[in-house]
């Protein structure tokens, strides 16, 4: 049976999460994007109303919820403002591998903590030459003794400035291409790693986006997620679980560009009678509409998917692209429907365009999403095409 009726317990997660969003987070949006400020305090009330870190077994101090329930919370943070969204969401990134491939021990001293205190995490894969090709990264991990000598450069590293620990993939067998890498997760105190300045970003602006510099770090071996060659699948299996819930906030930051557009449509009057009755906008509105309620479902079924404990890779990326690409359309065609006034600084659309490009960049861009839909695709219809003697 299919059934769309959310439970009692998510409509009052969803709530929670709105009202905060328009009580706590779209009143200072303007602040931190005009200062780049860090929402730390916004993060803070987050964080005790449990609108963080949700993901986190109860085992160690989590609430547990299913990725269904984090996308819930993602899209109505979002629709407050994705900057600050990302600071929040860029913990689960960080703590993804470690819940899917950490130990117990791994578990209990870095994921307990952010349950216990507001802990910031950074997920350190992206480098200054090797952004969609992960396959491209230098940075290198040699085994000596009980460590792992670390040295290499991450860049674009959401939470790299206010970050506790990071999760970080590099090479222990360089030779191996792919199958040569492995991850750690690196507390943030030890000596020879330097964090960079803030990058001053065209949109989600308060979001702490550095460069990383590891030299000569001597990580624990006990640190070493999963064995060594098991950084790759590792990193990827994170992204199953996070890419529906930055999809979510790309409806969420749509749904704010279409509930301002449509309010400014009634309100503006143009040859005598509101915008909003002409058809090129009434269209504009209503193709807004449809694309939003599509999204969702994706999002909400490539969710699904993985909370029944099954892969959902391809689903994972038909959303991220589609809600990516969305995004960006209906946050500039609310600025058209603005006319003059969207392109002004003085109006929140115009920040709602800026902050949207992003979503076809990072966690994969929507390029790479589409590799991996035709890749999906391709072998979905080799057996089928050999069965057939094609």
């Amino acid at each position: 049976m299919v059934d769309f009726k959310l439970s009692e317990e998510q409509r009052q997660i969803q709530q929670l999460a709105r009202e905060f969003a328009q009580r706590e987070i779209a009143p200072k949006a303007a602040h931190h994007d005009e200062t780049g400020e860090f929402p730390r305090e916004i993060c803070r009330k987050a964080w005790e109303l449990g609108l963080m870190n949700g993901h986190i077994p109860e085992a160690y101090g989590g609430a547990g919820l299913g990725v269904f329930d984090c996308a819930l919370i993602a899209e109505e943070i979002a629709s407050g403002c994705t900057g600050i969204g990302t600071a929040m969401e860029a913990n689960s990134l960080a703590e993804a591998p470690l819940v899917v491939a950490g130990n117990d021990q791994q578990k209990k001293e870095f994921l307990t903590p952010m349950t216990e205190e507001l802990v910031f995490a950074a997920y350190a894969v992206t480098e200054p030459a090797a952004g969609s090709d992960v396959a491209g990264i230098k940075t290198v991990a040699k085994r000596v003794g009980d460590e792992y000598i670390l040295n290499g450069q991450k860049m674009w590293i959401t939470n790299a400035g206010v970050a506790s620990w990071y999760y970080v993939l590099a090479l222990t067998d360089p030779q191996a291409g792919s199958r040569g890498m492995s991850a750690f997760v690196v507390p943030r105190e030890l000596s020879g790693i330097t964090v960079g300045k803030k990058e001053m970003n065209m949109g989600q602006r308060c979001s702490d986006t550095r460069g990383i510099t590891f030299e000569d770090v001597k990580v624990p071996a006990r640190y070493l997620l999963g064995g060594e060659g098991q950084g790759f699948k590792i990193s990827m299996s994170a992204f199953d679980h996070t890419r529906p819930l930055v999809a979510a906030a790309a409806v969420g930051l749509s749904r704010s560009a279409m509930e301002h557009a449509a309010r400014y449509s009634r309100e503006r009057e143009a040859f005598g009678h509101p915008i909003a009755a002409n058809q090129a906008i009434s269209f504009m509105l209503a193709d807004m509409d449809k694309d939003i309620e599509a999204a969702r479902l994706l999002c909400w079924h490539a969710a699904w998917i993985i909370d029944q404990g099954q892969r959902n890779t391809r689903e994972s990326s038909i959303v991220k692209v589609f809600a990516a690409d969305m995004a960006v359309r209906i946050a500039t065609d609310a600025v058209q429907i603005f006319g003059g006034y969207g392109y002004s600084r003085e109006y929140p659309v115009e920040k709602l365009m800026r902050d949207s490009k992003i979503f076809q960049i990072y966690e994969g861009t929507s390029q790479i999403q589409r590799v991996i839909i035709s890749r999906a695709l391709l072998e979905r219809q080799a057996p089928q095409l050999a069965a057939a003697g094609r």
